[in-house]
């Protein structure tokens, strides 16, 4: 009998500490002892330029002093737009069952992704000529190219790697704010070894780690500019590496923001 009550305590004890171990293992992991909270941003205005309010803006880049604009809807444009003053000097039209959305400068082509149709297309970056196509296994949302691979967004949390020459995923990363992941990422810019990401339908962009997917800070662009228009939500980032410019819009706004971020205090 004794011995039948030490079995039973030692097999108690035994649960007791296996689920104990357990428990730290999944805390140690959900939590990475070297886990830091993101920064905080604030920012301030530097300059305002005039944005077309028909360019319901999916994908935004800035390149050797020109602005690329990738407008949506089925069968609109990309375009090649004045940033002073925000005419459009020249402009791409889809076909209409194509929805275009992200957009990025690789070398002498302009990379645009569609929505739903699986397939993003490659222009000469002069003449807007067609270059070709490729496909792709998700939705295309947004797109950046970080000097050696394409980057792109699915509306999930998730951002893939593309090589620009063959647009096979080479890599894939998860994007996460702690242990929450983060979704609906959508408009992309790489800035400074950084993914800089508009979350969709929400006033503030994520600063994302390249290699670990973590987010390393948050813009909080509340109050840049406010719409009665639901559909007129931010999106659209650009980056003049040149001048370190940080180009900010949204789908349909009547201006673009040159803006400088700093910690909030």
């Amino acid at each position: 009998m004794e011995r039948e009550y030490l079995f039973s305590v030692l097999i108690i004890a035994a649960v007791i500490v296996i689920g104990t171990v357990s428990v730290v293992l999944f805390n140690s992991w959900q939590t990475p002892a070297n886990s830091i909270p993101p920064t905080l941003y604030t920012y301030r205005i530097t300059q305002t330029y005039p944005h077309d309010t028909a360019a319901f803006t999916e994908g935004l880049v800035f390149d050797n002093g020109s602005l690329y604009e990738s407008t949506g809807g089925y069968g609109t444009s990309f375009r090649h737009a004045n940033l002073e003053n925000g005419t459009v000097q020249q402009e791409f039209l889809l076909p209409n069952h194509y929805y275009g959305e992200g957009l990025t400068v690789v070398n002498g082509s302009l990379v645009q992704l569609t929505w739903q149709n699986k397939i993003g297309f490659v222009y000469d970056k002069e003449t807007f000529g067609l270059l070709g196509n490729f496909s792709y296994a998700t939705e295309g949302w947004g797109l950046t190219y970080n000097g050696r691979d394409l980057i792109m967004s699915d509306g999930s949390s998730n951002l893939y790697f593309l090589d620009p020459t063959t647009y096979q995923k080479v890599g894939e990363v998860s994007v996460h704010d702690g242990n929450m992941p983060v979704t609906n990422i959508n408009e992309l810019e790489y800035v400074k070894g950084d993914i800089y990401a508009n979350i969709w339908l929400q006033q503030k962009i994520a600063i994302i780690n390249s290699q670990t997917g973590m987010v390393k800070g948050w813009i909080d662009l509340t109050g840049l500019y406010q719409s009665t228009d639901p559909n007129a939500v931010l999106n659209g980032i650009a980056y003049d590496q040149k001048t370190d410019r940080l180009f900010i819009t949204g789908k349909d706004w009547p201006n673009l923001y040159q803006i400088t971020i700093t910690p909030k205090t």
